[in-house]
């Protein structure tokens, strides 16, 4: 069976991504990725697959995949039952630690660490025991406290002396037999073409299936329907755009995020965030210190 690309966002301001779901969850399958992914489980039993490696798992696990290396976990849950945090996952790029070792070369301890996550790497317990609280607090981290506390996991794994690798020597993932899948091609089409027009046709086309065959199989990879999927990317992108870019307005930034009416914009930026795109900008704002967060509103 072929693992789904999972499209990760990791926003213009960020230098990585630190998240947290419950179970089930869309991105709880068969899938693979070209960022890392260090992933802690914090409830719940169950079957760890990582690559050719199938083993068991229970909370305060810790395992590090390296990229396009495909991985699951599936919790032992009653059918409907669910859990409201069950992971929390931390990604980032490859490029982006052999950047900071370019410039930070004492960096470079963590190094060995990132060759062997190609293999997966399941840590000890105790290393596990340190790193969990780190990365709890890392979720809901801003600004150079996300710095701060990246920089102590890199160093606390690389000082792992009892951590082992998951696949066998012999497994090597093939992203470019992974790519081949019809889904797939189309999320990654989406990833590229996020601000543009496309619809299930097109898609379909890419994908090579009929567009009701399309449909079916989009919303079996990931749990909802195309619009959907994409105007919670589209969303996603708007949001980094009003952390990042004070001079845009709020109408230049629903159309630089893939949206083509204002009205549209609005209403799924308050579905999706609870509140609208003004709102969040001025929340922003008095975050940030200033005095007169309505001045800043008025100018979107």
């Amino acid at each position: 069976m072929k693992p789904d690309l999972e499209v990760v966002h990791i926003g213009s301001t960020q230098s990585f991504k630190a998240w947290e779901h419950g179970y089930p969850y869309p991105t709880v399958r068969w899938h693979f990725h070209p960022e890392c992914e260090l992933h802690h489980v914090v409830a719940t039993t169950g079957r760890c697959f990582v690559g050719d490696f199938v083993g068991d798992f229970g909370p305060g696990q810790l395992v590090l995949t390296g990229p396009n290396l495909p991985h699951n976990w599936v919790s032992d849950m009653a059918p409907g039952a669910q859990a409201p945090l069950r992971s929390r996952v931390l990604q980032f790029d490859e490029r982006f630690i052999h950047d900071m070792v370019a410039l930070l070369p004492e960096l470079s301890i963590f190094l060995p660490t990132l060759a062997l996550s190609r293999r997966g790497i399941l840590f000890s317990t105790a290393t596990a025991a340190r790193v969990g609280p780190m990365i709890e607090e890392l979720v809901g981290a801003s600004e150079i406290r996300r710095i701060e506390i990246f920089l102590s996991i890199l160093g606390t794994l690389s000082r792992d002396r009892d951590h082992r690798a998951m696949t066998s020597s012999a497994y090597h993932p093939d992203p470019s037999g992974f790519m081949a899948t019809g889904i797939n091609e189309s999320l990654d089409y989406i990833r590229n073409h996020l601000t543009e027009s496309f619809g299930e046709r097109e898609l379909a086309k890419i994908s090579r299936l009929s567009t009701s065959a399309f449909s079916r199989s989009f919303r079996r990879h990931t749990g909802m329907a195309l619009n959907a999927y994409v105007n919670r990317l589209r969303i996603n992108l708007a949001i980094q755009l009003l952390m990042s870019e004070a001079r845009l307005s709020i109408t230049d930034i629903c159309f630089a995020s893939g949206f083509k009416n204002l009205s549209n914009f609005n209403r799924q930026f308050l579905r999706q965030k609870g509140i609208p795109p003004s709102r969040f900008r001025a929340l922003l704002a008095e975050n940030a210190g200033f005095t007169d967060a309505a001045e800043v509103v008025a100018a979107a």
